[in-house]
């Protein structure tokens, strides 16, 4: 049986393999969903307002605050299982 470790790289292999570019929305899901998991609470300042990509980058890790690794890695896992059903 994998570890949650093992199933989460899967996962992150997994996502590069997509046959379609998920919508920006779904991006940032797992951009925050990864970085919660592999780094924990985002730091630092908020990017300013002409890096419009940093900015949505660093807020939707922000809302991820104080979610645990072990949930960050399950969320990722289920989102990148869900992609992956919706285009098979």
């Amino acid at each position: 049986m994998p570890t949650l470790k093992e199933k989460f790289d899967a996962s992150a292999r997994a996502v590069q393999a997509l046959k379609q570019r998920p919508d920006n929305d779904t991006l940032l899901k797992l951009y925050a969903y990864y970085k919660q998991a592999t780094i924990g609470d985002v730091s630092g300042k908020r990017p300013g307002l002409i890096d419009f990509t940093g900015r949505a980058k660093y807020d939707a890790w922000s809302k991820m605050k104080s979610m645990p690794t072990d949930g960050a890695m399950q969320a990722y896992i289920k989102l990148v299982g869900r992609l992956k059903r919706e285009q098979s």
